[in-house]
């Protein structure tokens, strides 16, 4: 039987980053469902389509085909065959994935190609809703957490270090109408799952948040 582990918590948390070397020392399969999402928004907007338009909105997912595989360990997003890795990670997908992740129809897409991976594998698997809705029998739940203004100074450094014209009050505002949009949508929205350890890495460097699910998850296991 395969063992999984869910970590979910809002935009900027540091999940990816923590999840991916804690997978990689657990020698689990690291699932970022983020970049799904992300992948999927990038569909939608270079379609053109109004997700707020159902016809709009199935006729786009009809031309969008999304999957992932992995190049030297690290996991690797595809939109129709494209390798869009590196290209779903600005502000503009940012906001696009979260509207997107609201739509049922965006979810009942991606659900199924989540959790056929978790029936197979030990992983490892990091979003919004992993614990209390995707995997919601995962061995191991952790709700990853940071105060905004920590989250923005944390999406901030990585935007200026790849060169990018950023305002640090405006990916503040930006993850504060996230946080909002995530925790108040009708389809599974953001929430801590009741049997979820709860770790709060505003003051806790990314060596110490891994160190403690690892920790978590060898006691599991």
């Amino acid at each position: 039987m395969s063992f999984n582990i869910a970590i979910d918590g809002p935009a900027g948390a540091g999940k990816s980053t923590i999840a991916k070397r804690a997978a990689k020392e657990l020698q689990f399969v690291y699932v970022d469902t983020g970049a799904m999402y992300r992948a999927i928004a990038l569909g939608i907007l270079r379609f053109g389509a109004n997700v707020e338009e159902e016809a709009s909105l199935l006729d786009a997912l009809d031309q969008i085909e999304v999957s992932i595989g992995y190049e030297g360990g690290e996991q690797q997003v595809y939109l129709n065959g494209e390798n869009v890795s590196g290209l779903i990670r600005t502000e503009e997908v940012s906001r696009m994935a979260s509207t997107a992740a609201a739509k049922p129809q965006v979810r009942a897409k991606l659900t199924q190609l989540q959790r056929d991976l978790a029936k197979r594998e030990n992983v490892l698997m990091d979003g919004r809703d992993i614990g209390t809705a995707i995997l919601p029998q995962a061995q191991l739940k952790i709700y990853l957490t940071a105060s905004v203004h920590t989250r923005a100074m944390r999406r901030y450094k990585e935007q200026t270090e790849r060169g990018e014209s950023c305002s640090l009050a405006e990916i503040e505002r930006d993850i504060e109408e996230r946080d909002h949009r995530d925790m108040h949508r009708e389809t599974a929205p953001l929430c801590q799952a009741e049997d979820a350890v709860l770790v709060d890495s505003s003051d806790m460097t990314i060596e110490e948040v891994v160190e403690c699910i690892l920790k978590l998850a060898r006691e599991r296991m």
